[in-house]
């Protein structure tokens, strides 16, 4: 037998109150009531309601006072108000503020009716959309990660096929695109999973101390050294050790780590016998390490050695079709943090962030959404709530830059048109008949020059 739904009335007026439990009662409602807007919230925040109908114009706490309140403490109701005369400004503010729908009085029965069928359709249509975007997020994670992007699903790809070796791996792209989360999906993905992840900064740690974090120390081979100390490598015995950032590490500590990788043994700093590791490291760098080897900052060998298996991780503005995807994931994720569920991007900002180059990539987007998410005051996530560099940026022309020596126009020309596809698709979450309506071609064409430029 299908649960009663709740409602919770909240005005000042007894009989008004009395007509809508009688009539609520006969729909089948389970109708509880308040007769001012403090006591409303008090019982708001206490049981859990589907539904809140409340008055604008109340003493001690008015409706517009009640529902700012009942947002701010997570209440997650849908919520109703009724408005009088001469209060309809207010009733259009509220709805901005997060009402769903307002009612004007004096009305028929069968409006509040009518009005509360609908918003019993549409939560079960946001459940619905709910499950299938989770459903989506399922079909397009590999761990932490989230990307429906073709250079991503190799990536995937890839992964699954190195997790089941000790082979090393490094990992190359662009500050923020998420290169510990691939070493971390390797590692979780493999035989060794059951064993220690452990992750080190080599551009976070001082020269003259690296030697020790990573090998150890014995007890008084300096100063501080006032016991025995494990190094981050006997840390990650039978794991997988990440050094990110491995460009950065100094050339006397180089040839060290070349020892190890090559004799799969450490020695501790001022120790005197060699302890076996079984450890598989996992390397990552944003520089050109190509370009650091031809200047002599970083060894060939070694970097043969870390280079095994390389995986290029493609820079955000390169797969724009990941953007509203990752926006869904990180409102789910900041939204339960900040108390604020159930949020959903409206398509301007959608548009919007689509066309910005993001230079910090996933990580800058990351910290968009929840920055937008604290200023959202509504349970849509407006354009206005965006930082101003992307909102700017969006409106700026991406057309990209040649050099003297490729200044043909017909390159150029093919470099915009997969770019505003691209854009287009993700405005439209891959929907290829829609984006064709914004790119103002058939969809034939549409799809005839995805073909051309690879984009299946």
């Amino acid at each position: 037998m299908e649960k009663k739904k709740r409602i919770l009335v909240v005005d000042d007026e007894e009989n008004m109150r009395h007509m809508l439990a009688v009539m609520l009662r006969k729909q089948g409602y389970a109708v509880d009531m308040a007769d001012n807007g403090s006591h409303g919230l008090e019982k708001a925040i206490a049981g859990k309601y589907d539904f809140i109908l409340c008055d604008i114009r109340m003493p001690v706490m008015d409706g517009a006072a009640f529902l700012q309140a009942a947002a701010g403490a997570g209440v997650r109701s849908t919520i109703i108000m009724m408005s009088a005369y001469g209060t309809m400004e207010t009733a259009l503010e509220c709805m901005k503020m997060g009402a769903y729908d307002y009612v004007s009085k004096p009305f028929r029965n069968d409006e509040i009716v009518l009005v509360l069928r609908k918003a019993v359709e549409r939560e079960r249509l946001k459940a619905e959309n709910e499950r299938l975007k989770k459903e989506i997020l399922r079909e397009y994670r590999f761990g932490d990660i989230v990307s429906k992007s073709p250079r991503m699903q190799e990536i995937y790809a890839q992964i699954r096929k190195v997790c089941e070796h000790k082979t090393t791996v490094m990992v190359l792209g662009e500050s923020g695109t998420g290169k510990e989360l691939i070493a971390r999906a390797i590692h979780s993905s493999g035989t060794r999973r059951r064993g220690p992840f452990v992750a080190v900064n080599c551009a976070a740690i001082p020269e003259n101390l690296m030697e020790s974090e990573l090998f150890g120390h014995a007890k008084g081979a300096f100063t501080d050294a006032v016991a025995d100390k494990a190094g981050l490598f006997e840390q990650a015995d039978r794991g997988t050790l990440f050094l990110d950032e491995v460009g950065e590490m100094p050339l006397s500590l180089q040839v060290k780590l070349l020892r190890v990788l090559q004799d799969e043994e450490i020695r501790r700093v001022g120790g005197q016998a060699p302890i076996r590791v079984d450890v598989r490291v996992v390397s990552a760098t944003s520089r050109n390490l190509d370009e650091e080897v031809r200047q002599g900052r970083f060894r060939e060998d070694l970097f043969y050695r870390l280079n095994v298996f390389a995986i290029n991780v493609p820079p955000l503005r390169e797969r724009p079709e990941d953007i509203p995807l990752l926006v869904e994931h990180f409102l789910g994720k900041f939204g339960e943090k900040l108390g604020k569920p159930g949020i959903r991007p409206s398509v301007e900002t959608l548009r919007c962030l689509g066309p910005y180059s993001w230079p910090g990539n996933v990580r800058e987007l990351e910290n968009c959404i929840e920055r937008a998410l604290i200023l959202c005051e509504g349970d849509t996530l407006e354009v206005d709530c965006l930082p101003e560099v992307v909102r700017g940026g969006a409106a700026a022309s991406t057309i990209p830059q040649h050099s003297e020596e490729n200044l043909s126009l017909k390159r150029a020309g093919e470099a915009l048109e997969r770019e505003y596809i691209s854009r287009a698709l993700a405005v439209t979450g891959g929907n290829k008949t829609r984006a064709a309506k914004l790119l103002e071609i058939s969809l034939r064409g549409l799809i005839y020059k995805m073909k051309e430029y690879g984009m299946e």
